[in-house]
């Protein structure tokens, strides 16, 4: 029991949270030597695959593994969302997530959380004990509140995330520079809060990873250039993570985990120029960059990643398809994407999951009406612009899969077997004795 805690005579049990964005289970379990503490979490307790959500796209992930249920109850599909009965999009941000987050239920049950780098939560919340917003944030300074855990960050050069464009450069070098030092600070922030153990849950995201999968995945499964950079990198990540499990107390537990798995790319796939040669959507003139530039004959339309929205009348302000064709037409176009093949032959679909299938609550009025899972190697794309082909080949090698993230809990009454990201928010409570209802989630507590 820490030094706050017997202070306060408070014995509750607490959780540490580390999350480790795009981590795939088989890079541990394959790498036990480079992962000697993620092993010995999984030897001394539990570990294992679990599966993402649909899409495993971390902007629609974290708010999923944060809450317990799904985009049809966050409210958050993707990177980027359609405005309902309008063709504007927006980005969704912390406050566009209509479900109750894990932090708010810790400060509901009258106790502390402190939260950093975790996607998806800007603006910062003020009834936080402290917290930095994650990806998609400005600057520390508009992201981190209260004001004294702005100014450490601020003091320790805190970056909310990597330079991804560096990434793009043939010669990695700047890149894993620069992704060493993003992953040193965020350590450096994560080490000085748990030692000030303060808190009841301490939930935390090493985002970094995504990025560096993004960029040398292909390079560590294809013996490339910069496996060893790539290894050392996470060799980096486990000694942290192994660090920060040292300097926790009997009464926390420590919970590790990632928000999708991750493969190598072979090509991204543009959606909607296939839409277009397809004769499924057009554009209102030469000159189009967003989604309020399609024409009116257009049936349907992609956003990233993979979700495919009829243009549907009563729905979208210049709906073609028919009400009762809907059943039709989507039927149709899933025949379609279901024959999709890529270059080499291979069906870009690993499954197709229709709006029903995937997606229940209050907030589906925006759900797509079919998603696309891919097969491993197939990025799937949705811009407005439009591409040279439907095929392409871009600066990233690496991208997220359904299958393959992973979870390691530092107790052995847990028990990971056909388990998902909704299990995660669930069981963090159950861990924490924090009472709850149940059929609040799509997941259960693996406690």
């Amino acid at each position: 029991m820490g030094l706050f805690d017997r202070l306060r005579g408070d014995s509750k049990p607490r959780v540490a949270f580390f999350g480790i964005d795009g981590v795939p289970y088989s890079l541990v379990a394959d790498h036990p030597d480079e992962f000697e503490n993620l092993a010995a979490i999984e030897d001394e307790g539990s570990g294992g695959t679990i599966d993402s959500i649909v899409p495993p796209e971390s902007s629609a992930c974290w708010p999923s593994l944060t809450t317990g249920v799904n985009p049809g109850q966050t409210g958050v599909y993707g990177f980027q969302d359609r405005e309902t009965g309008s063709y504007d999009t927006y980005v969704p941000m912390g406050q566009d997530v209509q479900a109750t987050r894990l932090w708010d239920r810790v400060h509901s049950a009258g106790r502390q959380a402190t939260v950093m780098n975790v996607p998806v939560s800007f603006p910062p919340q003020e009834n936080v004990q402290r917290m930095v917003s994650g990806f998609l944030s400005p600057g520390v300074d508009r992201a981190a509140t209260p004001e004294e855990f702005r100014s450490y960050l601020d003091g320790i050069d805190y970056r909310i995330d990597v330079n991804a464009k560096l990434g793009h450069d043939d010669d990695k070098s700047a890149f894993i520079e620069d992704a060493h030092e993003t992953l040193d600070a965020r350590y450096e922030a994560f080490r000085h809060y748990v030692e000030q153990d303060d808190w009841d849950l301490f939930f935390g995201v090493f985002m970094t990873t995504d990025r560096v999968n993004h960029f040398l995945f292909k390079h560590y499964e294809q013996d490339g250039e910069y496996k060893e950079e790539f290894l050392e990198f996470y060799r980096t990540v486990d000694r942290y993570l192994g660090e920060l499990r040292s300097l926790l107390d009997d009464d926390v537990t420590m919970v590790v985990a990632s928000d999708h798995g991750f493969t190598s790319l072979e090509y991204e796939v543009h959606l909607n120029e296939w839409l277009r040669e397809e004769g499924w959507l057009d554009y209102g003139s030469d000159d189009h960059d967003e989604l309020g530039d399609i024409s009116d004959d257009t049936r349907a339309y992609s956003l990233i990643p993979g979700r495919f929205y009829l243009n549907l009348e009563g729905r979208e302000p210049r709906g073609t398809v028919p009400q009762e064709e809907y059943d039709a037409v989507r039927s149709r176009l899933r025949e379609k994407l279901a024959a999709l093949e890529g270059p080499d032959g291979e069906p870009v679909a690993d499954r197709i999951e229709t709006k029903e299938s995937a997606y229940r609550g209050d907030h589906d009025e925006i759900a797509p009406d079919l998603t696309v899972i891919p097969n491993h190697g197939f990025d799937l794309k949705a811009g407005f612009k439009g591409s040279d082909g439907v095929f392409g080949v871009g600066p990233r090698n690496g991208m997220h899969s359904f299958d393959n993230a992973c979870l390691f809990v530092d107790d052995p009454d847990v028990r990971i077997s056909e388990a998902d990201l909704y299990d995660i928010a669930p069981t963090i409570l159950e861990l924490m004795n924090v009472d709850v209802d149940r059929t609040a989630f799509d997941g259960a507590s693996l406690a």
